[in-house]
């Protein structure tokens, strides 16, 4: 794992860490290491529709060009924004990505 990976706490990194080992030895088999992936690592956040509309704003574009940077379209920044669709799988961690870093990391 790189050094910028988030953990829910230290006992779970430290964990993590002790099934890294294993698993870069052949001790515990992918499958489990999966299960301690999802087990030791920290969520993405959900974003609310308001959050979603403010960090656009904040960002100082519009919804056509936020959609540009996103590559998807204005129909669906304008369904996250009023609410009808939520984002997610990659579209919700590309936005916490832009809410951390901005847009310039898309450039």
């Amino acid at each position: 794992m790189s050094a910028k990976t988030k953990f829910k706490s230290p006992a779970f990194e430290a964990i993590h860490s002790a099934a890294a080992g294993l698993f870069s030895v052949d001790a515990i088999p992918q499958e489990t290491m999966r299960s301690f992936d999802t087990a030791c690592l920290s969520s993405i956040k959900d974003l609310q529709p308001l959050e979603i509309k403010a960090l656009r704003e904040k960002l100082n574009v519009s919804q056509p060009v936020f959609a540009r940077y996103l590559n998807t379209s204005v129909s669906t920044v304008q369904k996250w924004e009023s609410g009808a669709k939520r984002p997610s799988g990659m579209s919700l961690k590309l936005l916490n990505v832009v809410q951390k870093h901005g847009l310039k990391v898309l450039v």
